[in-house]
This record gives structure tokens, sequence and C-alpha cells, in this order.
């Protein structure tokens, strides 16, 4: 009788456990969005990089953001090797570093160079915060200073993508001698009446926020862009009061004053065009 066979199973290895299922499946294969928890196919994602069920602005690493923003095969790398020691004899510190670089085909938190933008010339750098939390080292600050040197010398505007959990704690007090330090250039940049355009992605916080994200002719964002300082848990234990739920969010930034607009992907090749042919001479005849 068909009640009585024997029901056909699969038979799963007991010795393994599902962590170890889960460590064979790349991490270039699949992933959840942070905001509606779906699962995403990374074949099947945009050229935005955002999530195609709610839209979501996910990561976006340095050299695909260059190639979908810059005119195709414009782009030219400055101070490409440029790469961090061990200053302070951190322990570890080298290590982590090696396989940062392994991992992510970068040689360090920031890529910078110049490339053309509808045919408008400018000095570009993005930070990539799947290296380190994009912190700002003695050579992340050093590529950016002199990203902004060589904008000076040749009269081009500049803009930064900008994502950072803020200063490089294994350079300790290195890596705050760049705030003061890129400050000092922006402010050269800014005398020599040239055009400087950070664009505030998440997050972007710590020493990063203090110094050069802040101090662009405009400021723009890309949307639930966590935008600050301190940590929120911080702040909730120095004040002891309970923040807002969209608290250090770029909608709520905007709203008092701190950056000019809120542009999403979709829309910020235009943007940043527009705002070039106002702000910019430097065009390819």
């Amino acid at each position: 009788m068909s009640l009585f066979r024997k029901r056909k199973r699969i038979k799963l290895n007991p010795y393994i456990n599902a962590s170890e299922r889960h460590a064979n499946f790349s991490d270039e294969l699949l992933d959840r969005c942070p905001n509606c928890h779906k699962i995403m196919i990374y074949s099947q994602m945009n050229a935005e990089h955002t999530c195609p069920y709610c839209d979501y602005h996910l990561q976006f690493p340095a050299y695909e953001r260059l190639n979908w923003l810059l005119d195709e095969g414009t782009f030219k790398e400055l101070n490409a090797n440029l790469m961090t020691d061990n200053p302070l004899q951190f322990p570890q510190y080298k290590e982590k570093i090696k396989g940062l670089r392994d991992k992510t085909g970068l040689k360090e938190a920031v890529v910078t160079g110049v490339g053309q933008l509808d045919d408008y010339l400018l000095a570009i750098g993005v930070m990539d915060n799947r290296f380190m939390m994009a912190s700002m080292g003695t050579v992340v600050g050093e590529k950016l200073a002199r990203l902004f040197e060589y904008a000076t010398d040749h009269r081009l505007p500049v803009v930064l993508f900008i994502a950072s959990g803020g200063a490089r704690m294994q350079e300790g007090i290195l890596s705050l001698m760049q705030m003061a330090k890129l400050s000092q250039v922006v402010n050269k940049h800014h005398q020599a009446g040239l055009f400087y355009m950070p664009f505030l992605t998440h997050p972007t916080t710590g020493g990063v926020t203090a110094s050069f994200a802040m101090q662009g002719d405009i400021i723009l964002a890309e949307p639930k862009a966590t935008i600050g300082f301190a940590g929120r848990r911080v702040i909730q234990q120095t004040i002891n009061t309970v923040l807002p739920l969209d608290f250090q969010t770029a909608e709520r930034i905007m709203e008092h004053g701190f950056i000019d607009q809120i542009v999403p992907r979709s829309a910020q090749k235009s943007i940043i065009k527009t705002l070039l042919s106002i702000h910019s001479k430097a065009k390819v005849s």
C-alpha cells in the first residue's frame, strides 16, 4: 500500500554545521539589503548599486563608481602607489592591511585622480568603506592633500565622494594631524577661486566630518546617509536622553542647514554636470 511506502528524503551530512555551509557561499554572490532585509543577487545588481526592491543606496566600490560616473576612458589615477606602513608599530596592523588589499583590490581607502564628466575636467576622489571603513590614516590624508594641490596648480574643480568612519586609530595622532593638513589645502584651493564639492555617502563620521567633508562650496549627500561626528550611542550616553530615530540622517542634517541637497544616484550625473557648467571653466574643447 502507498500509505506504508518509504518516503524519499534528502540526507544531509550531520557533520557539517550551518556556519561551514554558509562559508561555502562567496560574498560576491548575494547579500541582504540593510534597509528592506531582502536577499539580493549581485549578478542582478543595477549599475547604480541600489537595492532592486527598495532603491536603498548600497556600498559603491571606488573603481566601479568612477567608471559609472566619468566619461569612458578619461580617468587617470594619481599617486596610485602610495601605501601605508606601520608608523606606530601597532600589533597586526600590517597583516590587516595586507588582507584588505588582497580582498578589495585597493591599496588604500581612497582612489584619487583626474577625469572628465561631459567633457568637463575635474579632480576626483572616491573613498571606499570596504577598506578599514575608509578610515583616514596618513596615506588617505596625503593622497587627498596631493589631489587638492594638483587641482589648485591646474585650476581644476574637485569632487569628492566621502564615506568614512573617521580617523584611523592604528595611526593615532598621525591620523588626527591629517584633519589640519587637509583643511589647509582645501582653503588654498578655495582662495584660488576654485570649486569644491563634497558628496557625503553612508557613513560620513568622525574627523572626516570635522574637517574637509564640511568645507565644500556646495555640499551634497545621498539619501539616508549617516552624517555626524560622534556616534549615536556615545551621544545618548553623554547627554542622557533618547535621540530621535532620524538622528544623524542626511534628511535631518539638511533640515538644519548643514548640507545643501540630497541627491539620489539616478540624478547625480546630471546635477554634477550642471554644477560644473556653472562653477568651472575647465572644459575640453
